[in-house]
């Protein structure tokens, strides 16, 4: 049997720069009328980006509602009508100053599908050029170039907390396996 719940009506309680938060009346699939508080995001995409040498392009920088520096892979959230692909180019040139000839999806991540309608695109990028960092005003970070074997490593040793970083060093260990036949 499939499960469900009926979209009944919309109260919006908040409306900012990044997110809004609604109010749902939902009826479930018993007939009854219950809430559920939405966070409306546009979502994001992640891009896992690997040198010549084998190192995964990542960024460090402090997240404040985390409350904490994090190493992460380069990330952005989508612009209203942005394609993920686009902000894909776009946020790993920002955040690390290099272009890439092509990127190729690893993943789509629900970080938080019971409240939030976020979706992250997990791209692997490949053919990196060298540009230039264009980061936004108060936007704090640094480039590190970490051996994709330590990436990985890391994730699984609890070292990278972050859910999109941990999803595409995964996501793109288990591709190359697959095209290595390990």
């Amino acid at each position: 049997m499939a499960h469900f719940e009926k979209f009944l009506a919309e109260e919006k309680i908040y409306d900012g720069k990044i997110l809004s938060l609604s109010r749902c009346t939902v009826e479930l699939e018993n007939g009854r009328t219950t809430f559920r508080e939405v966070v409306r995001h546009h979502g994001g995409v992640c891009v896992a980006a690997l040198d010549s040498e084998e190192r995964l392009l990542m960024v460090r920088q402090f997240r404040f509602p985390a409350g904490e520096e994090l190493l992460e892979l380069p990330a952005g959230k989508l612009e209203k009508g942005e394609e993920p692909m686009a902000c894909g180019f776009r946020e790993l040139e920002e955040e690390t100053g290099h272009t890439a000839a092509r990127l190729i999806p690893l993943a789509r991540m629900l970080p938080t599908p019971a409240y939030c309608t976020e979706v992250i695109h997990i791209y692997r990028a490949e053919g990196l050029t060298p540009t230039r960092q264009h980061l936004d005003p108060g936007e704090f970070l640094s480039v590190e170039r970490v051996p994709f074997d330590e990436a990985v490593a890391m994730v699984l040793d609890g070292k990278i907390p972050d859910a999109k970083t941990q999803l595409g060093i995964l996501a793109l260990a288990a591709l190359r396996n697959r095209e290595t036949g390990r």
